[in-house]
């Protein structure tokens, strides 16, 4: 008898066994989906707030000392440029990157960092320059996105 009850507690420790480490492993395995989806929620969140910065300027109308502050809070970020189109250049002038908007918006191509863009910020201050950005004007802002989906550039337009 004593050798029969061994039997029965050893059967019954190695089921425990085998459940604790099945209970063990489903519980990893939910874990590990619930941290796929947490890290992908994470990774949302953080690229639209990187892009926030760019947001504000999304179609809004804005004045001419405000373009001028946007040039110079972005003139650093990498791949990303602005382009301003004032009553005496109707032709715009790109600052900081120049960015491919010749093709149309369904091209791949439309969006992309082509170089380092001609304009100087000295040019928005002097009135003498056709790129003089008059203070008091008006600008209406429109966003540059590639085929990513990223903000690649700013556009102001002179009303």
């Amino acid at each position: 008898m004593s050798n029969a009850q061994k039997a029965l507690v050893m059967a019954a420790g190695i089921f425990l066994a085998i459940a604790l480490i099945t209970l063990a492993v489903v519980l990893f395995a939910s874990a590990q989906d619930s941290t796929k989806a947490g890290q992908s929620n994470f990774s949302n969140i953080q690229t639209e707030l990187s892009q926030t910065a760019f947001t504000v300027y999304d179609n809004t109308t804005l004045s001419g000392s405000q373009v001028v502050n946007a040039l110079r809070k972005f003139r650093d970020v990498d791949q990303f440029g602005i382009q301003i189109f004032t009553g005496k250049n109707p032709a715009g002038q790109w600052y900081g990157k120049t960015i491919n908007t010749s093709v149309p918006l369904d091209n791949v191509t439309y969006g992309t960092v082509v170089g380092v863009a001609p304009g100087l910020i000295a040019q928005t201050v002097d009135e003498a320059d056709i790129n003089y950005v008059n203070p008091s004007g008006k600008f209406r802002a429109s966003l540059v996105l590639d085929s990513s989906n990223v903000i690649r550039g700013i556009v102001f337009r002179q009303q």
